[in-house]
């Protein structure tokens, strides 16, 4: 894997129903009611919106989400702008709720993305891990508390 090139996993657990947190997961459009660095969602047609996220560094990272699949226990989408590549939850029950697995492979593809690679990867691996914390807290919190 080169210095551009990024694995992330990320593996929580929430107490709901494995229907309730796919329902949630698959409207991209109220992800700002959620998950807190995620700073705004715009539709672009039924399997495509744009994404504004904003973690701890001092940047906005705007991201074009397509929908790949929506349906199932993997929901997937892909990824394009400054990082391209791909994102998926896998959902599984358990006993307490629903188990998520979180993958996301991306590569930077802007030129910034790509320079910043090579100085300050571990300062970006941990953005995306602050980023990730939100949306376990934000998710959790968002199915026990939201209408169904």
């Amino acid at each position: 894997m080169s210095a551009a090139e990024y694995a992330f996993d990320h593996v929580t657990e929430v107490a709901a129903e494995v229907d309730r947190v796919r329902a949630v997961l698959v409207d991209l459009e109220h992800y700002v009611d959620w998950w807190p660095q995620v700073r705004a969602v715009a539709s672009l047609g039924p399997d495509d919106a744009l994404v504004v996220c904003r973690s701890r560094l001092p940047y906005d990272l705007e991201l074009i989400l397509h929908a790949v699949s929506r349906e199932g226990d993997v929901l997937r989408v892909d990824i394009d702008g400054p990082i391209a590549g791909y994102a998926q939850w896998t959902l599984a029950r358990t006993h307490n709720g629903t188990r998520l697995e979180f993958e996301q492979r991306v590569r930077a593809v802007g030129r910034m993305f790509v320079a910043a690679s090579y100085v300050a990867r571990p300062v970006l691996a941990w953005n995306h891990h602050q980023m990730m914390r939100g949306a376990e807290s934000g998710l959790a919190d968002y199915v026990r508390r939201a209408p169904r």
